[in-house]
């Protein structure tokens, strides 16, 4: 651990040093007056960083006892963290490249607690991976601790019955064709066009090449008699294919570094485990006594390509807190529909997927306050230009019309084919053991859930939806999101959902009448 915290902090240090170096010789020292001003820093930083972890280490203990993990950090404070086995959660493992060439890796214990601060669980960074990968055997068995001179056997046994059991899902190679699809392309395309621009402007002599190339595009295009607007339209279209073609390999690459070596396995004690990662590894485990269900999210460009990912629906798994969070709680990347729902499945090992099920429509009511969501903004919109072109003259007026007409005749289409698309999303069923909700405009989630998972109700119904007879209906869980809805369903079959998704939960306080 000493060795690889001090390569890492002495590799920021020299890429840090080259442009120090460059300022320290233009105030006038000489070349080896610099070279040993650099030396002592950096050696000096070397010293502390060694120092410093190697307190760290020498300050560092853990223990694992039949009832509890331990953890200790006694140096000048002493800070203690003591978590009961029979919490913990999850045991992931991640492995950077350096953690790899040492044999190492992190060892992060969850609880599940929402705690901002990180004090949930305990990081142990880094450890040997041997060591790793029993503490997250050891951790993570609910079973009474065998015997010492059984012990071996029992591993072995658990061993031979894993590699017996075929994988629910390895990698295939065709899923990196979603990767450009997803909303991160535009935005790694224009994150390379930055870093290219940063690059040129490093260096005058290419930035005098660059500004050749661009005075001969502009004669070429000259030379074809186009005229100046059509020179900025193709100049835009060219700058929109580059970033969407350097953002195409940038997300293949991203999941490539991501995916590579996939697979996803029920193993003997209990547990799914995905292990997936090329430069930096990750082992990430789920007890499946704490899975509640899955959720199939179709991303908007993933989704016309009739494709999507699985999220486990879980308890003990803290969400938010950014794409870390999604990482852990994916079952399988963006693949097609009939593979995704065989994972499903297997994962909830069942006959039929619950989430390819059919689901019941909503009202058309639902429809009416989608259109009134999609058309308002862009109404008020086209009105804020027509006031605008009734109150000015000359070229604004004209620019003011012509961006109403332009609101009217391309955004109220666009707003109503989004209105339709969310609802025809909308949707519900009871599906064996399992609530299926599905809902969203562009990015559509179908969410699974246990039926014996769903602790309570929550039954919401705004001003609009009473005028309508409609109503919101959330199932609260434990696990997942804590809440999941079945948005603008009717109020008597939203009711008569509850009521049959979990029996006598809703019952006592639903007041029946003839009608229903």
């Amino acid at each position: 651990m000493v060795v690889m915290r001090t390569l890492v902090t002495s590799g920021i240090v020299l890429i840090a040093a080259v442009p120090a170096g460059m300022g320290i010789h233009a105030e006038g020292r000489s070349i080896p007056g610099t070279l040993g001003i650099l030396a002592g820093g950096v050696a000096a930083i070397m010293i502390v960083t060694m120092l410093g972890e190697y307190l760290r280490w020498r300050a560092t203990r853990f223990r694992t006892t039949p009832e509890r993990f331990e953890w200790r950090f006694q140096l000048v404070v002493t800070r203690r963290r003591s978590l009961a086995r029979e919490r913990i959660r999850t045991v992931d493992i991640t492995a950077s490249p350096l953690h790899r060439i040492f044999g190492l890796a992190t060892v992060v214990i969850g609880t599940g607690q929402q705690a901002a601060s990180g004090e949930a669980g305990v990081k142990l960074d880094p450890v040997a991976r041997t060591r790793a990968e029993a503490l997250r055997v050891e951790l993570l068995r609910r079973t009474p601790a065998a015997e010492p001179e059984d012990e071996a056997r029992t591993r072995q046994q658990a061993q031979q019955l894993e590699q017996q059991q075929a994988p629910l899902a390895t990698l295939d190679w065709r899923w990196a064709a979603y990767a450009p699809l997803s909303f991160l392309t535009p935005a790694l395309g224009a994150a390379v066009i930055g870093f290219l621009a940063n690059v040129v402007s490093l260096f005058g002599p290419v930035g005098g090449l660059v500004d050749d190339a661009r005075d001969g595009a502009r004669q070429a295009i000259a030379d074809v008699a186009v005229g100046a607007t059509m020179a900025v339209v193709l100049a835009l279209v060219t700058l929109v294919l580059f970033v969407a073609a350097a953002g195409a390999v940038g997300a293949a690459l991203l999941f490539v570094e991501m995916w590579w070596g996939y697979r996803l396995d029920r193993e003997a004690d209990g547990t799914l485990r995905v292990r997936r990662g090329l430069l930096t590894t990750r082992s990430i485990s789920l007890e499946e006594r704490r899975l509640r269900g899955v959720e199939f999210v179709e991303a908007p460009g993933v989704r016309l390509a009739r494709a999507g990912r699985v999220d486990a629906v879980a308890t003990g798994m803290q969400h938010g807190g950014g794409s870390e969070r999604t990482d852990h709680k994916t079952l399988l990347p963006a693949a097609p529909r009939r593979t995704a729902h065989r994972v499903t499945s297997a994962v909830l090992d069942e006959p039929n997927a619950p989430t390819g099920v059919p689901l019941a429509a909503h009202p058309r009511a639902a429809l009416v306050r989608r259109l009134r969501w999609s058309l308002a903004p862009v109404l008020v919109v086209a009105a804020g230009f027509g006031v605008a072109a009734s109150l000015t003259e000359g070229w604004r007026a004209d620019l003011a019309g012509t961006a109403m007409w332009l609101c009217l005749l391309g955004g109220v289409p666009i707003a109503a084919l989004v209105a339709w698309d969310a609802y025809r999303n909308l949707g519900h069923a009871l599906a064996g053991r399992y609530l299926v909700s599905r809902g969203g405009a562009a990015r559509r989630s179908t969410v699974a859930l246990q039926r014996s998972g769903v602790i309570g109700w929550t039954v919401r119904q705004s001003i609009f939806q009473r005028r309508v007879g409609l109503v919101t209906v959330t199932a609260t869980t434990a696990a997942g999101s804590g809440g999941y809805q079945v948005r603008d369903v009717g109020e008597a079959d939203g009711l008569r959902l509850a009521e049959e998704a979990v029996p006598d939960l809703l019952g006592p306080f639903v007041e029946r009448t003839a009608q229903s």
